[in-house]
């Protein structure tokens, strides 16, 4: 009688106790998990002090050029309205009552704020609302053993070789060998990549076939190239030549 009281007690406790365990255990993993996934930004928080490569951020804003042309609108003091406003070759705006802002390399929404915090001191909690009329349009180069290099309008969706049919496709002494290049965001880097287009062009890998994006570059070889660097540092006046040895 007392062992099936006992072996009652403890089936009792077990049952009262497993789930609380079973909590915590899914808890502790949970946790971990979301340690696992902080490392990555971590990583790229410590690449980026670093001077390193960082991965491309997912659908980037605009961000104001030399040349681009905003309206300034604002609702409820509508005498300050600047319809037209150029980006100066400095890359600040004059403003009207409010002086010169550097907003180069700003996208729209941190314009906003940085037009706001030059009017603070003019009106208080200023409301502002600012467009882009001209801006620099979307663009891809195409360098090396084409018929027609140079820099051609990014209008539409396009894959590299539309590109490179768009640049009057290869010339004569081309290699099916195409690098692309990818500008990494705020890390003076070229991120490159290999296309065999001899395999694409047969039907064969068709998903390397890549997108191209703004600013992206394309090079066709003269000579088949063995060794090529993930990433490639750039800076003014940073171009790639037709024997692009010093940055493989």
């Amino acid at each position: 009688m007392k062992f099936t009281e006992t072996l009652a007690t403890r089936i009792a406790l077990v049952s009262l106790f497993l789930p609380v365990a079973l909590c915590a255990q899914q808890s502790q993993r949970i946790s971990s998990g979301a340690m696992n996934n902080a490392t990555p930004a971590t990583t790229v928080r410590g690449n980026a002090e670093q001077g390193r490569p960082v991965p491309a951020i997912r659908n980037p804003r605009y961000r104001i050029n030399r040349s681009d042309i905003l309206s300034l609108t604002f609702p409820l003091t509508p005498e300050f309205n600047q319809p037209k406003v150029m980006v100066q070759p400095d890359g600040y705006v004059t403003l009207q009552g409010a002086g010169s802002v550097f907003i180069q390399g700003l996208t729209v929404p941190e314009t906003v704020e940085a037009v706001k915090k030059a009017y603070s001191k003019t009106l208080h909690e200023p409301i502002v609302d600012i467009d882009l009329i001209d801006f620099q349009k979307a663009y891809f180069v195409v360098l090396g053993q084409v018929s027609k290099p140079g820099q051609y309008d990014l209008r539409y969706d396009m894959t590299v070789t539309e590109a490179i049919a768009l640049a009057g496709g290869f010339a004569a002494t081309a290699k099916t060998q195409v690098f692309l290049y990818h500008r990494v965001p705020d890390g003076g880097w070229l991120e490159a990549k290999e296309l065999k287009l001899k395999d694409i062009l047969h039907g064969k890998n068709v998903e390397e076939d890549a997108a191209m994006r703004p600013g992206d570059m394309i090079f066709v070889p003269e000579k088949t190239i063995t060794k090529i660097r993930k990433y490639v540092p750039y800076g003014v006046g940073t171009s790639v030549s037709t024997s692009p040895s010093s940055y493989f």
